[in-house]
């Protein structure tokens, strides 16, 4: 699974120790979900423009949250 810049980013910072605030943590929190609908609202207009959804290898739909949750680790 792939993560994305601000997942890479937080954990960089735990791992390394720097110093998080509780304000800060939470702020990265929040854009960390802000990003995840970004990436879930991109998969959807992709989708929308090619008036297709993109289909499992062994048939039906994929939504965009299972897009993200299946590609990106939180």
């Amino acid at each position: 699974m792939k993560k994305t810049p601000l997942s890479q980013l937080i954990q960089f910072m735990e791992q390394n120790q720097y110093f998080i605030g509780n304000d800060l943590y939470a702020k990265q929190k929040e854009l960390l979900e802000q990003e995840k609908q970004m990436v879930i609202d991109a998969f959807d207009n992709g989708a929308q423009e090619l008036d297709d959804w993109y289909s499992y290898p062994s048939g039906g739909t994929k939504t965009s949250e299972q897009y993200f949750n299946e590609t990106f680790e939180q």
